[in-house]
């Protein structure tokens, strides 16, 4: 007779586990697990013994629920293609109440691929939101930057691509960019002659700025924005239709309130100094929307910063993908890496690799496909020229070695593949 085994006093404690780490957020990264010494499962985590939880966000707070009302005012009018691209927009927003406390004005790129996606209603939503929007259609750029004062107005820029959409439209509104590049920075200032006695005068640039239009702008402009890329409704996709008369006495009620919440803390806003989840010139664009949030509080902080990582990091794709630039960096690096990392290769075979990518622009560029030319001068702004090689074969030809471009793929398209550091053999 087999021995019984006894009844339990009570139930076994609930399996409790703890919270999986997720990048970016509190713990991570995990800490190593013990190595297991049988093939039996983990004990139960201890009922005395509290899982990892993930920190909860502040509590709501007068700043964060103005946000929040904001937000939930765009959204009912326009459909964003994220919901962190909608609190990058509630947050620029915001931030236009408070342009004497920043370093650098960002822009607020609203683009999209044609027409009918949505970026005239945004602006239509900003104008009556942001602090003294100035609307620049048929405005020359002298009467812009004399109307930017210490208190600057936020710039609102309909059709921008019939302003930058081709060299020569570029070409005939260069005094504009310029005046927008320069504006992305505090004490940039032009110079210009006035009076009958032509006297030089310096007028301020500094002014956030929105801008929207078909297809990217140019792309000192893109790298100082904030970059919404608006996409058509789908099906089932609904917004309600804005009416001025009806939804704008509300928007700018919610304007009055946001600045005025503002406003006492202009001097707290200038000393802060947040941590940034980006560098550089990404970090000095989004400062402005992360000093914002922190001054709410509640889930700003962290939503901010997250949309501040994603959005960055999907431009980053982007401009990795367009033609020249990082994108023919990534695809020599991947014929290198195809050819087994030889030490070289002649021209006329890496033309032939790039234009044997289906998914690459390489064989439609130009009338013919890219050329040797073409090739020189893409890699010459990265500081790699072709020259003499040695091939597998003993021969020489006009080609490219391949510790010529360790330093740009390291620089410019680091997430590609790994370089290594070995120097390939040079020729003599």
């Amino acid at each position: 007779m087999q021995p019984t085994t006894p009844e339990p006093d009570s139930a076994p404690a609930e399996v409790v586990w703890p919270t999986a780490a997720v990048p970016g957020r509190p713990g991570y990264p995990p800490p190593e697990a013990a190595p297991a010494t049988d093939d039996r499962a983990p004990d139960p985590v201890p009922a005395d013994e509290p899982a990892e939880e993930a920190v909860p966000d502040p509590d709501s707070t007068y700043g964060s629920a103005l946000l929040d009302e904001l937000r939930a005012r765009i959204a009912k009018f326009v459909i964003l293609p994220s919901e962190q691209a909608l609190d990058a927009v509630t947050l620029w927003v915001a931030a236009t109440h408070l342009q004497p406390a920043w370093q650098h004005a960002p822009r607020l790129a609203v683009v999209g691929p044609a027409k009918r996606c949505g970026k005239s209603r945004l602006l239509d939503i900003l104008t009556e939101t942001v602090h003294e929007p100035m609307l620049t259609i048929n405005t020359t750029p002298a009467a812009v930057f004399r109307s930017i004062t210490d208190e600057p107005p936020t710039l609102l820029v309909d059709e921008a691509d019939t302003i930058f959409g081709t060299p020569k439209m570029a070409e005939k509104n260069e005094e504009m960019r310029g005046l927008l590049n320069a504006g992305h920075q505090r004490n940039r200032y032009v110079t210009r002659v006035v009076g009958n006695d032509h006297t030089p005068h310096k007028f301020a640039t500094f002014a956030m700025a929105a801008l929207a239009g078909i297809g990217d702008l140019p792309d000192t402009i893109m790298d100082r924005s904030v970059v919404i890329r608006m996409r058509r409704r789908a099906e089932g996709e609904s917004v309600k239709p804005f009416r001025s008369r009806r939804d704008t006495p509300a928007l700018h009620d919610l304007r009055d309130r946001i600045a005025a919440w503002a406003r006492p803390l202009l001097d707290e806003a200038a000393d802060l100094e947040p941590a940034m989840p980006v560098e550089d010139r990404a970090a000095d664009t989004w400062e402005p929307l992360v000093i914002v949030a922190d001054l709410a509080v509640g889930s700003w902080p962290r939503r901010s910063r997250e949309a501040c990582a994603r959005m960055v990091a999907a431009e980053v794709e982007v401009e990795e993908e367009q033609p020249g630039g990082a994108r023919i960096l990534a695809d020599i690096r991947s014929v290198f890496v195809a050819q087994r990392e030889v030490d070289s290769l002649s021209t006329d075979e890496l033309l032939h690799h790039l234009r044997q990518n289906a998914e690459s622009p390489w064989a439609e560029w130009g009338r013919s496909g890219l050329t040797a030319r073409d090739l020189a001068r893409m890699l010459n702004q990265f500081g790699i020229k072709p020259g003499n090689v040695r091939l597998a074969d003993g021969t020489q030809r006009k080609g490219y070695m391949r510790n010529k471009f360790i330093d740009a793929w390291r620089r410019y398209c680091p997430t590609v593949h790994p370089v290594d550091t070995e120097p390939a053999a040079a020729v003599g």
